[in-house]
């Protein structure tokens, strides 16, 4: 007879919560960088900024990106 269906959902389990405190780790550092690139991006241009830069902003500043204005972007910067 094999093993039990409980028994290997559990070592699947354990086996996902490892793989996440990994993948916690490094997307934190990731975030680092990412947060780094876009303000470098934001000091170096200016509105209308490129998609991404424009995402990364209005996820930040909770606005759609139509609403971010530039005060919002100097407010971010300081």
């Amino acid at each position: 007879m094999g093993v039990h269906r409980s028994t290997i959902m559990r070592q699947d389990r354990m086996d996902f919560e490892k793989a996440n405190a990994e993948n916690r780790i490094n997307k934190g550092k990731e975030r680092v960088r990412r947060d780094a690139r876009m303000i470098a991006k934001l000091q170096a241009g200016s509105l209308p900024y490129t998609p991404v830069v424009m995402s990364w902003l209005s996820r930040k500043l909770h606005k759609k990106s139509s609403d971010v204005t530039l005060d919002d972007v100097k407010t971010l910067l300081a």
